[in-house]
């Protein structure tokens, strides 16, 4: 114990752990107003329900995440979440240049030329991409770790069909926009190169840096080897239908508490505008067409049950269940004690008006109560701001903080966490 805490304890009669607990508790408190005011009126800490694994020592919370943004995965609210976290500490978001909108020239393989100097080097990286090993970890400091998230196919394609139809050529070919029609002869639709050709088959292995006009039928061998670089490269592959769950993993993985993985759901289409629920004939349709997809989906979804299990199944719940009433909680705070997502239209909050893919799709938003204003609108405006608005900001804000930033230093005593085939395999 340092000698000013030796005298603080013989003058106050305290405890060793008295005293650790107050200064530990005033380093808190002195970091939270340093942080200011826009964290003061979020749902108060609670105690996390998973405890570390046995054996491991506390860690300081992990600073460098790269994030792999799948097309229609919830990967928006991911993202959210990881720009505000990056807001909160300081942190340097990569963002894209200006050429590439708001996106990393996606479809194009990746190129840390695609991101903006004013966001060099980065911390935090978390808009589209396809995915280049090489040049991500070029980018990206060491000691990054790597996240992705899957959705299940059948449902994913549902989405693609629907929110690229004006863009896929080969969606806009199928008469009368009907999935049931491509599905039943994608082949007379679908041409291989064209652009964005790739949101009409197999997108989530297109997103990996995979060849999505491979067939696990026709080479089961080509899956495996696209699982086995998935897992050497990224520690959690989250999964959507289980998106309280995996965002509980992710805490866990990077040390951070569940205050920073609180979320509003973002780029939700209406539901006039998805089918309600998706025939089985019709899943299975899209399934087999998305064979590699499924593939992936159904191996890392396996994974992702092994991790839950391997952190205590019952504890995840809790913290999920946790998660979801701080969530409630935070929501009503922000948008009023029914909060609800509107149509576009019906937002007041230009920042917070999500983009149309078109006049056939509509994505809702969340708006706030009029007559607001202070540190804690700002957050809730964060906490809702859509992509292309949120990236704008971050640019404009790391463009005026200036100056060329030092890379981030990995830390030598906390080494990042493992990527996937460093788990047990078993059931």
């Amino acid at each position: 114990m340092p000698p000013i805490l030796q005298r603080l304890q013989q003058a106050t009669k305290m405890s060793r752990r008295k005293i650790l607990l107050l200064v530990l508790g005033c380093s808190t408190l002195s970091l939270l107003i340093h942080q200011g005011a826009q964290l003061s009126w979020y749902p108060k800490l609670f105690p996390l329900s998973c405890p570390p694994l046995q054996g491991s020592p506390p860690r300081p919370k992990h600073m460098t995440v790269a994030f792999l943004k799948t097309h229609k995965t919830a990967g928006t609210t991911v993202q959210n979440i990881l720009f505000r976290f990056a807001e909160r500490h300081n942190l340097t978001v990569a963002l894209p240049h200006p050429s590439c909108e708001h996106q990393f020239c996606y479809p194009r393989n990746f190129s840390a030329h695609f991101v903006h100097p004013a966001t060099r080097p980065p911390h935090v990286l978390a808009s589209h991409l396809r995915f280049d090993r090489a040049e991500l970890q070029r980018l990206m400091p060491p000691g990054t770790v790597y996240v992705t998230i899957l959705r299940e196919p059948a449902a994913m394609f549902e989405s693609l069909f629907s929110y690229y139809n004006q863009y896929c050529p080969a969606f806009r070919r199928v008469p009368n926009a009907s999935l049931e029609a491509f599905l039943s002869a994608p082949e007379a639709y679908y041409r291989a190169g064209e652009h964005f050709a790739m949101f009409a088959h197999n997108t989530l292995a297109y997103d990996l840096g995979g060849d999505n006009e491979r067939s696990p039928r026709d080479d089961a061998a080509y899956l495996a080897g696209l699982i086995r670089q998935v897992e050497e490269v990224f520690s959690l592959v989250m999964i959507a239908e289980y998106f309280d769950e995996s965002l509980v993993l992710l805490r866990r993985l990077l040390a951070w508490d569940l205050d920073d993985v609180l979320y509003a759901r973002l780029n939700a289409r209406a539901a006039s505008s998805r089918l309600a629920a998706i025939p089985a004939a019709l899943a299975r349709a899209a399934r087999a067409w998305n064979a590699l997809d499924a593939g992936l989906y159904d191996h890392f979804n396996a994974t992702f049950w092994r991790r839950v299990a391997l952190a205590g199944r019952a504890c995840v719940e809790r913290e999920a269940r946790e998660l979801r009433e701080a969530r409630e909680r935070l929501l009503r705070r922000c948008f009023g004690d029914e909060p609800v997502l509107r149509p576009a239209a019906q937002i007041r909050t230009k920042q917070l008006q999500p983009w149309q893919p078109s006049r056939k799709v509509d994505i809702m938003g969340y708006d706030l109560p009029s007559g607001r204003a202070g540190p804690a609108t700002e957050a809730c405006l964060k906490l809702a701001m859509p992509e292309v608005q949120y990236s704008s900001y971050l640019l404009r804000k790391q463009k005026r903080r200036g100056g060329v930033r030092p890379r981030p230093e990995p830390v030598l005593d906390n080494p990042p966490p493992r990527p996937i085939r460093a788990l047990p395999r078993g059931h």
